[in-house]
């Protein structure tokens, strides 16, 4: 597979960094020179220090050759623009772009070629997405979803007080007496997949992939019931916040139809109230227009008694949505101190998610990882149904569908050479959902939810296509 991408961001550098380990061939094209620098010296991969733009760079870089061209820089015009040149000048089979201005990505383009882009991504969109399906679901972790399962994949930070602690995972599992696999676990800078001798310890961030009537009760063991939300407060009146907003109030904006058209297949609109915290008068006057039926505050949320004077701890859940991302982990920290049940905090970096979470936030949302598993999943089309990073995404979780070409089919899994450190964690098999052992045997038409370290993830593909 030939990858070609324009941006070196953080986005742009993450998706050509899991190509790279994947073994495909990535050329990046950054036009600042200090970006292109640092991705030609952390990438195994061809950097050019040019614009995107150009028909002489995109044929230095090889885009005749190119199986999908992704162009991820913080223009939308630019981002577009080079879709469309590669779209007329070259025959590459799939043109992506990053498109963040609410009046691009919401138009007809979004449902029809434009500039000859097959897929445009909306990162505002994209982590207003996990906002609010997270917020369905109870707001006690992030939430990996699959397309052909009801399993799920939550994660849970273990603290001083959690039951867990210092407990093998054979131990949880026989005094939950349910049906669960914790299929990584998170350890500082590194991950495990564990073994049932394996003991949790404090910090751990276990990934525990089950239904979602068996998640609800081992996340109610530590303390973490699923409630319904009748009062919710949002920080930041900004792109996102306005997004999770429009979802939650009764009427809705046109401009915004795209995102609910996203979204509607699998979030209930329910009546909630919702207030609306920004800093920004201006910003509160059109907020105030776009929804009469949310309170609008008007106040900077890091000033001193805020949280009294406003009567925010009456709320139920707190979602901080600021551009800030230091600003979000503090102000969901202490919202929990008063009372507020729940929190989300929106982070732009990696770093921060493990942090925020280990800080005692709920779900912390990264705007890049959003972003990355978007992209990845559409590259990895066919019988890869979704894809989720773990670990800066050192580990991946994929969905696949065994097709009746594969050579696994017939075999248990004890027969199967797997690269090392792959686990299949579950298996649905109709309506059959089933935590295989070494017994198990594959079968055409099976859906398996299957953990690798990313390099490793070519080879797995080869052996259940093929």
């Amino acid at each position: 597979m030939n990858v070609v991408i324009v941006g070196a961001g953080s986005v742009g550098f993450q998706i050509a960094k899991q190509l790279v380990d994947e073994n495909k061939h990535v050329v990046l094209i950054e036009k600042d020179p200090d970006r292109a620098r640092h991705a030609s010296n952390y990438l195994d991969c061809m950097v050019i220090n040019d614009a995107g733009n150009n028909l002489g760079v995109l044929k230095r870089a090889g885009i005749d050759k190119a199986d999908f061209f992704i162009s991820v820089t913080d223009s939308d015009e630019v981002n577009m623009i080079s879709c469309g040149m590669v779209s007329s000048e070259f025959n590459v089979p799939y043109k992506i772009a990053r498109v963040r201005n609410i009046d691009y990505s919401s138009t007809r383009i979004s449902d029809q070629p434009f500039l000859g882009i097959d897929y445009i991504v909306n990162p505002e969109i994209e982590a207003a997405r996990v906002i609010t399906r997270t917020v369905d679901h109870g707001a006690v972790s992030d939430i990996m979803f699959f397309e052909k399962t009801n399993v799920q994949m939550r994660n849970m930070t273990v603290n001083e007080t959690s039951p867990f602690k210092n407990k093998t995972l054979q131990e949880i599992k026989q005094s939950l007496q349910i049906e669960f696999l914790v299929a990584v676990i998170l350890r500082e800078n590194y991950y495990i997949i564990p073994s049932g001798n394996t003991v949790v310890k404090v910090n751990d961030n276990l990934y525990i992939v089950a239904i979602e009537e068996n998640l609800e009760k081992i996340f109610a063991h530590v303390g973490k019931e699923k409630i319904k939300f009748n009062k919710i407060v949002i920080i930041g009146g900004g792109r996102i916040g306005s997004h999770v907003a429009s979802h939650f109030m009764e009427s809705q904006e046109s401009s915004f139809k795209i995102f609910n058209k996203l979204i509607s297949s699998f979030i209930k609109k329910r009546k909630r109230k919702i207030s609306i915290v920004d800093k920004s008068y201006e910003h509160c006057k059109m907020l105030s227009e776009r929804f009469p039926g949310a309170l609008i505050i008007n106040a900077d949320i890091s000033d001193e008694g805020i949280f009294e004077e406003e009567q925010l701890s009456n709320c139920d859940l707190l979602i901080a949505t600021t551009e800030n991302q230091e600003l979000n982990i503090i102000t969901a920290i202490y919202a929990k101190t008063f009372g507020i049940k729940r929190s989300i905090a929106l982070v732009k970096t990696n770093n921060y998610v493990n942090i925020a979470s280990n800080l005692g936030v709920d779900v912390p949302v990264s705007i890049k990882n959003s972003m990355v598993n978007t992209i990845i999943k559409f590259i990895r089309r066919g019988n890869i149904r979704s894809v989720h990073s773990i670990s800066g995404g050192k580990v991946e979780v994929i969905e696949l569908s065994v097709k009746k070409s594969s050579r696994v089919i017939g075999k248990k899994i004890r027969e199967i050479k797997f690269p090392h450190n792959s686990l299949i964690t579950y298996v649905t098999r109709g309506k059959q959902n089933i935590i295989p052992d070494g017994r198990f045997v594959i079968q055409n038409g099976d859906h398996i939810i299957l953990i690798s370290r990313k390099e490793s993830i070519e080879k797995i593909e080869e052996m259940f296509t093929r």
